[in-house]
């Protein structure tokens, strides 16, 4: 599937809107991202909080701990594999080989904490209609026009009814256009009530402050996307260089960057 025709995501608008050659470079011509320890911690942490919940939160610490920590080195000596010169690895904080090594302990002690702070905070997690807990929870609608699709962490059952979709967040970037697509999105499949959301901060082991999406609508989240598409389809990739080159792994094929 072309780039052209393809389903857009959060993930795909925002990198389009903060610099669209960054877009271009790593979807259109396939330029090899380097490798970031950082990516690898979220993603392990994911798989932890989501075997966790789906286990009914069953597991015990230890066990999930565990999964994070198989994970984390999994994904880490994958990308030695493909690149194993940790200097030339993505680190917002010293080489990329004491990224690497900090990250391991740390999200160790993550996941024990969204373990701990679990037991404190009872949840219940929606179920769709067919009574599939909603972790993980795949979408794909229409918005503005543009078939839009991703995947919400957790939509928690709140006691008046309403759903609130929650973001895992093991990173200080938060993206409040990511929690209203959700919201827009779990309303248009499931015809529930989504009033606010709100992401759980691995950095402090608790939740954020709801974020209000009554008033979000389906048309000013589609805007976003028609404009996204619309670009990519002119083939439209301009560049916006800046401090955020720094943290860009395509930059090393950029010839704007900063």
């Amino acid at each position: 599937m072309s780039i052209e025709t393809q389903p857009r995501s959060v993930s795909q608008t925002e990198q389009y809107e903060k610099c669209a050659h960054r877009f271009y470079l790593q979807r259109v011509e396939k330029v090899t991202p380097r490798p970031a320890a950082w990516s690898h911690h979220g993603t392990a942490f994911h798989s932890a909080a989501e075997a966790f919940e789906l286990s009914g939160r069953a597991m015990g610490a230890d066990e999930v701990v565990t999964l994070f920590s198989e994970r984390y080195s999994a994904l880490v000596n994958k990308s030695l594999d493909k690149e194993p010169n940790t200097d030339l690895w993505l680190s917002a904080t010293g080489t990329g080989g004491e990224d690497i090594e900090r990250r391991y302990v740390l999200g160790q002690q993550q996941t024990g904490r969204y373990v701990e702070w679990a037991a404190a905070n009872p949840t219940e997690t929606y179920r769709t209609p067919d009574g599939t807990p909603a972790v993980e929870q795949y979408f794909m609608v229409e918005l503005g026009g543009v078939r839009v699709r991703g995947f919400i962490d957790q939509l928690v059952q709140d006691a008046d009814g309403t759903v609130r979709p929650r973001d895992w967040k093991t990173g200080s970037m938060k993206s409040k256009f990511q929690l209203e697509t959700y919201g827009v999105a779990v309303r248009k499949l499931y015809g529930v009530e989504v009033n606010k959301a709100d992401w759980y901060l691995a950095k402090t082991g608790r939740l954020s402050r709801p974020v209000a999406l009554d008033k979000v609508t389906e048309e000013a989240v589609g805007e976003r996307y028609a404009a996204m598409d619309a670009g990519v389809k002119r083939g439209d990739f301009p560049a916006s260089p800046g401090f955020s080159c720094r943290f860009c792994d395509v930059s090393h094929a950029c010839s704007f960057k900063q």
